[in-house]
């Protein structure tokens, strides 16, 4: 049980700060690009509680890791609260909507880059499975919100490839966007769509999951 317990919060931190350092560069290069509705609204802070989610970033999460531990095949995942941008403070709204979409996945790819280079450097002996799993939660996170269902953030991409007015027709998706995720969750999609791109990112870093 001791053992369980160390393993439950050392998920935690990893998820929590892999969710937190996405929220975060979302909000950092919406305000280099011009928008700074994160900092006025005391968002661009690397404070767990700035941005923390009661159900996405705990009681979700953590119901699903323990299903998990039992020995149930669930595909977890969580959120922290979205940092609040407004896209036409942006100085180029459809070129900025892209990059700031991308900086999330961005900041967990170089996590993942990062946690990867220490497993292999050896530095951390005996530390090896947690340095693994860093690593497939940042990349989870990453392919999982590049999936382009609005909200997540492969949705920001499309908008800002997309001429008008179909970019605007495909933003009202995002209305529906959580109930779709929740019903391709519940189909296994996510699993067929976002495990093998975890495999292959997880192989070009020399990890295996």
């Amino acid at each position: 049980m001791i053992i369980s317990l160390i393993e439950i919060l050392e998920v935690a931190l990893l998820v929590l700060s892999a969710i937190i350092l996405h929220e975060y560069a979302h909000g950092w290069m919406a305000y280099r690009l011009g928008d700074p509705t994160a900092m006025l609204a005391g968002r661009l802070s690397l404070n767990p509680l700035k941005h923390i989610d009661l159900v996405g970033t705990i009681l979700l999460p953590g119901a699903l890791l323990a299903l998990r531990l039992m020995g149930h095949e669930t595909f977890i995942f969580g959120w922290a609260k979205p940092v609040p941008v407004n896209f036409s403070q942006l100085r180029h709204p459809k070129r900025d909507v892209i990059w700031v979409g991308l900086a999330g996945p961005a900041i967990n790819i170089l996590l993942a880059i990062f946690f990867a280079a220490i497993l292999h450097s050896g530095v951390l002996r005996g530390s090896e499975d947690i340095l693994t799993l860093a690593v497939f939660i940042n990349l989870l996170l990453a392919a999982f919100n590049m999936v382009p269902i609005p909200p997540l953030d492969g949705s920001r991409l499309v908008i800002g490839l997309l001429p008008a007015p179909y970019d605007r027709m495909y933003a009202r998706l995002e209305r529906y966007g959580i109930l779709i995720v929740f019903v391709l969750l519940y189909l296994g999609a996510f699993e067929l769509i976002v495990m093998p791109v975890i495999q292959i990112l997880g192989r070009l870093l020399g990890v295996e999951f």
